[in-house]
């Protein structure tokens, strides 16, 4: 093993975001350090009226092929990778004029920052860093003699190592070659994908996924798990985009819960109307559009207000005073929007633990991408559930053809029951959630559930009363059997909104003739487990 301490003589630093650099690097000056640097790198750093040599000094190659070969040379690499404490190494170096390269400060071309602005083939390409990523994995392989800086932040620990105590610390080097292994395989996992996304394929050979860490959790669903926020690079409004105005420190499940409430409100144009939906454990309690948010609300609530204590709120419009007032006289954990006015902020204010966050947009309900689950071994990866049903995609199964108002109906309670854990039933009436029954073994029980809060909600609103008479029912998945169907037609749905498809479909269609019901099918299934 090597002195723990390692000294810094030398650094090569070659950067994108310059942001710090100018003051990071006088430190390493003032400390003695000999800089070397790349291109526009060493043009602001020699602006500045610091010494720093050019790298072609140390390889004898000028930068060539616009800047696409600059590092990639034994005179830089065998910098980085020789052990100190090898004679033969040492040998090698002397015997090729090789000078050691003690702490390298590189961060990458803006690849995924081009991806995210949509910027053309070719651009993204040009921004595919190589040099970076070579020099970057070479310092981490030697950092029992290098230390290996991927961001200011892991200057900044090094410089105060290096000022406090002469050089850099192993256990320095460790973390923060650690930390530039998972970087590097993040940046190449954001090529591949975009890669594979461009060359539409659904399931490359090899799948990577990379994530730079936006929040260390208290914990995970329950205080004896660890937990972890990461964002990907997805250019998608929503909890990875949120500026937080107030309230306590989101949790695991706040997150979790927030993105369900999100993802579901994108699902109406703000243009068209005001949207709110209540979500409590991943699900909906409460759904409505209205001509503003107070209104839509004040439907949403009335649709199971037992439950929406304590929940989470999303709205598709930019919050205002008159919606966060209504929002504010009950508890209410988490409020998200595109945006929020001063009234609005001010009203939630009083609320210190009320966490109010703004996405700066909507997410795309219809926008392609992918999500992941793991499985025991492994990872489970599929797109991203976009799709959609319209007027023009229901077929008409039944002997009664619905009216405008009941298509008006089904199509809401179904988009709503794309948002609902699996069996789900949704009853919907008038742009507003009925009754919603979820997570149930059976599509029976979630019919009966959703019945039940349907009429604990009427008898216990003052206002917009929710009314199961003449309202649609929506299935995520087809009924296997009649007994679903009828158990909605009990409560008093009068049109049926499901996939279609099941062995008994003749049978649930007889059913619904007898009882006078209209049914379309969707061919679409909205299963979410």
């Amino acid at each position: 093993m090597t002195t723990d301490i390692r000294p810094v003589r030398r650094a090569l630093i070659s950067v994108s975001d310059k942001a710090g650099l100018i003051e990071q690097a006088r430190a390493l000056a003032q400390a003695g350090v000999d800089l070397v640097s790349t291109g526009g790198t060493k043009a602001a750093i020699a602006a500045a009226g610091l010494a720093v040599r050019d790298v072609s000094d140390i390889t004898g190659f000028p930068e060539m092929m616009d800047g696409r070969v600059k590092t990639l040379h034994p005179g830089v690499h065998g910098g980085l990778l020789a052990r100190r404490d090898r004679l033969d190494h040492m040998a090698s170096m002397q015997a090729h004029k090789i000078e050691e390269i003690d702490l390298l400060y590189v961060n990458l071309y803006p690849f995924e920052a081009s991806v995210a602005a949509g910027k053309p083939w070719d651009d993204c390409i040009e921004n595919i860093d190589i040099g970076g990523p070579a020099m970057l994995r070479a310092a981490s392989k030697n950092h029992e003699f290098v230390a290996v800086c991927t961001d200011a932040d892991d200057l900044s620990a090094a410089l105060a190592e290096f000022t406090e105590k002469g050089g850099t610390t192993l256990a320095l080097r460790k973390r923060l070659a650690a930390k530039t292994y998972a970087r590097t395989a993040a940046y190449d996992a954001a090529i591949s994908n975009w890669f594979s996304e461009q060359l539409g394929e659904e399931a490359p050979a090899w799948r990577a996924v990379g994530g730079k860490l936006k929040q260390s959790l208290r914990y995970g669903e329950n205080p004896h798990q660890s937990a972890a926020f990461y964002v990907i690079g997805e250019n998608r409004p929503g909890v990875a985009t949120i500026r937080q105005l107030q309230g306590k420190e989101l949790s695991y499940n706040n997150l979790n819960d927030t993105d369900a409430a999100y993802e579901l409100v994108a699902e109406f144009d703000p243009a068209k109307a005001a949207a709110v939906a209540i979500i409590k454990h991943a699900n909906p309690c409460g759904v409505a559009v209205g001509k503003d948010l107070l209104e839509a609300y004040g439907r949403a609530l009335a649709c199971d207000s037992v439950s929406a204590f304590g929940g989470i709120v999303a709205v598709n419009r930019k919050l205002d005073r008159a919606a966060a007032e209504a929002i504010a006289q009950i508890f209410t954990e988490v409020v998200i929007a595109p945006d929020a006015d001063e009234d609005a902020i001010a009203v939630f204010a009083k609320k210190k633990n009320l966490r109010l966050l703004v996405a700066g947009g909507l997410p795309d309900a219809s926008a392609p991408g992918f999500t992941a689950k793991t499985v025991a071994g492994g990872m489970l990866v599929q797109s991203r559930d976009a799709g959609r049903v319209t007027c023009e995609t229901l077929k008409v199964v039944t002997k009664r053809a619905p009216t405008d108002a009941e298509i008006t109906d089904m199509l809401f309670a179904f988009t709503i029951a794309k948002h609902v854990k699996s069996n789900a039933i949704v009853y919907a009436k008038d742009g507003q959630t009925v009754g919603i029954g979820a997570g149930q073994m059976n599509r029976r029980d979630s019919a009966r559930i959703a019945a039940i809060r349907a009429t604990e909600a009427a008898e216990a609103a003052t206002d917009y009363k929710p009314v199961l008479k003449g309202c649609a029912c929506a299935s995520d998945a087809f009924f296997p059997f009649a007994d679903g169907l009828l158990q909605a037609a009990e409560a008093g749905a009068t049109a049926v909104i499901q996939p279609g498809g099941s062995m008994r479909d003749e049978e649930v269609i007889k059913a619904a003739d007898d009882a006078g019901l209209a049914m379309v099918f969707t061919g679409m299934r909205h299963f979410r487990h």
